[in-house]
């Protein structure tokens, strides 16, 4: 059942992030296309900074689950094996920590924000734009809880797995084999 649920929370969470990406491309070669005809956009600037946020946020939460954003893999790997867990575990709860306190303040932040609205598009409520903070916080704090059990394996084991490592590797198979 945990594999399920993870397994639905990377694919829905992949596809959000694609929906995201391809948006903004559209929204921003849009912009482009229209003031280069001399007809600009009033709520590009704006609705364009905004898919920006809400891609860096899921985004990173994406990236929380598959394990890629920057840690200290190496320096997890040289400490003596019996150091490795209680280690991975402090690291992980300063984290979870961080955003837990995040998704509070932004779920504040809502609460102050009642009311606003965007200002080139009035009928779009300040609250629903903003509401990447707590939500990506909250979503971060999932996808690191998901990827928990692999990665106290992996220390339990020869050792914490360098994502971005392993991804330059399977490219250089791949560059080899054509």
């Amino acid at each position: 059942m945990f594999f399920t649920l993870r397994t639905a929370f990377d694919r829905t969470l992949t596809a959000f992030v694609i929906f995201l990406l391809g948006s903004l491309a559209v929204i921003v070669l849009m912009g482009v296309a229209y003031r280069k005809l001399g007809i600009s956009m009033v709520w590009y600037d704006e609705v364009a900074s905004i898919a920006l946020a809400w891609l860096t946020y899921y985004g990173a939460a994406l990236a929380a689950l598959k394990r890629a954003h920057i840690g200290f893999p190496g320096l997890v790997n040289a400490m003596p094996p019996v150091f490795r867990v209680p280690i991975v575990l402090l690291g992980e709860a300063v984290v979870i920590a961080f955003f837990a306190v995040l998704a509070w303040y932004g779920y504040q932040v809502l609460v102050i924000l009642e009311g606003d609205s965007m200002v080139s598009l009035p009928w779009v409520s300040t609250r629903l734009t903003q509401s990447v903070i707590p939500v990506g916080a909250v979503l971060f704090i999932l996808a690191q809880l998901f990827s928990l059990p692999e990665l106290l394996a992996q220390a339990r084991g020869a050792g914490v797995v360098d994502a971005e490592k392993q991804e330059m590797e399977k490219e250089i198979q791949k560059a080899l084999q054509q």
